[in-house]
């Protein structure tokens, strides 16, 4: 029995020990299963961080290679916009050596280096229209990025300038066309070295027919053209000298005193220039002081501008190409013609006139300055009213020098003497008189030159009329 009590007592020990045992063991396991739970976590958000940071790696790589695609674009997008840059300015620059060639070939003019300076600058030109749609085509289609937009802000006044250009050139061209023709009209004998004749219109008249060889009515022709170009210009410088407020009646006395070489006595030419040009007669005093400059040196076959002597040493060749200046000048605008050719013989001749006509003085109380003078001096002839009216009248003069010089033998030219008897057959009075008081009148001063050619023909002098008793 003790031993069964024992046992029982044993028993019970046994399975309270077993209960602590199992009841260890079960916090023990809890233990462990939470420990597990804590590692699984730990390792899933240690994988989630490494997928995370995988993700964020290649993020960056992709924005680093596009990044560096992007630099390289911008890099060669300007690398080709400097390029493209430096043609355009090359392209300007050769427009700018073509058109100065342009402008030289006009002076003196060249047709072929006309032409070829009117082909560089159409060339240039179009290289520079290639070069602008080639900017267009590379601006992806009117979108441009920043740096095509800084170059159209740098092209634009290129642009500007191009138009600008053009639109002097097309003028130029139209300008360079139209002196071709006149120049063609000019220079064009056609029929008319063989026939004798071609049509011309003659400059101041009606068109008419210009002969082979130098005639009597031609020179008439020329000396009326000479006549009506004396008188445009000589009232022209005295509506401009009244204009000034120039006292005229003085300076019609100076001309007088001036021209009044073989006089030694001052005051009777003073006093007879008081006396007989009152102040609607002062036009003819002015008119002859005009015309006594212009005609100085007309015997001379370069009116002495230099010591040819083409007339003397080959008399025939040197009439013949006279005539064929004649012709060839006859129907050319004088402005015109010296703006092609403003240092030829005839520009020179312009030049030694205006500057033997217009004293210092007078140029500077009728305009103010010396421009136009300083113009001339220079070697260019100005583009004015005053010097255009002088122009007309001196190629009115040198074609009649042309003419003189055609002629085989040349006329001779006369001028009336101060206090020579008038005789009608010579001479032509500028104011009008009586027929029965011509007798009494002797002249006063030449206004212009007279002619009288090999057949006989005489072209009349110009006379002012004064009584004898004036003289």
């Amino acid at each position: 029995m003790a031993n069964k009590v024992s046992n029982f007592s044993d028993l019970i020990q046994r399975m309270t020990a077993s209960s602590c045992l199992l009841h260890s063991i079960s916090a023990i396991a809890c233990d462990f299963e939470d420990s597990d739970s804590d590692k699984n976590k730990e390792e899933e958000d240690h994988d989630e961080e490494e997928e995370e940071y995988e993700i964020a790696q290649n993020h960056f790589n992709v924005s680093w290679d596009g990044a560096k695609d992007e630099d390289s674009a911008a890099k060669e997008r300007v690398v080709e916009l400097e390029t493209l840059m430096g043609q355009v300015f090359d392209a300007v620059s050769a427009v700018k050596r073509a058109y100065v060639s342009q402008q030289e070939a006009h002076c003196p003019w060249d047709p072929n280096k006309m032409r070829d300076a009117d082909m560089a600058v159409v060339a240039e030109l179009r290289r520079l229209g290639m070069l602008r749609e080639r900017y267009r085509r590379s601006s992806c289609g009117g979108r441009m990025r920043p740096s095509a937009a800084t170059l159209r802000e740098v092209v634009a006044p290129y642009e500007a300038a191009l138009e600008e250009l053009k639109t002097e050139v097309k003028a130029k061209q139209a300008e360079v066309d139209r002196l071709g023709e006149k120049l063609k009209t000019a220079t064009s004998f056609n029929a008319g070295r063989s026939k004798g004749k071609s049509n011309r219109r003659v400059s101041g008249s009606s068109t008419n027919q210009v002969a082979a060889a130098p005639a009597v009515e031609l020179l008439e022709a020329a000396m009326s053209l000479v006549k009506e170009a004396s008188k445009s210009f000589t009232s022209l410088l005295l509506s401009l000298m009244r204009s000034a407020h120039l006292d005229i009646a003085a300076a019609v006395r100076s001309i007088e005193t001036a021209s009044t070489t073989t006089m030694n006595n001052h005051t009777a030419a003073t006093t007879f220039m008081d006396s007989t040009v009152g102040a609607n007669h002062a036009k003819y005093a002015l008119e002859s002081y005009v015309n006594r400059k212009m005609f100085q040196g007309f015997d001379h076959e370069t009116f002495y501008m230099d010591g040819s002597l083409s007339s003397i040493l080959n008399p025939g060749q040197h009439r013949i190409d006279c005539f064929t200046q004649y012709r060839d000048m006859k129907a050319m605008d004088p402005v015109e013609l010296l703006g092609i050719l403003p240092t030829c013989r005839f520009g020179n001749f312009c030049f030694k006139k205006y500057l033997s006509i217009i004293h210092p003085k007078m140029e500077e109380s009728l305009f103010g300055d010396l421009e136009q003078r300083r113009q001339v001096l220079d070697g260019h002839h100005p583009r004015s009213q005053f010097y255009g009216e002088f122009s007309r009248l001196a190629k009115a003069v040198w074609l009649l020098h042309l003419l003189e010089f055609s002629f085989d033998p040349p006329p001779t030219h006369f001028e009336a003497s101060k206090g020579a008897d008038f005789h009608s057959l010579y001479m032509e009075s500028v104011v009008r008189i009586s027929g029965n008081g011509k007798g009494s009148m002797v002249v006063g001063f030449p206004v212009s030159p007279g002619f009288k050619i090999g057949n006989g023909t005489i072209i009349k002098a110009r006379v002012y009329l004064v009584p004898k008793n004036d003289i």
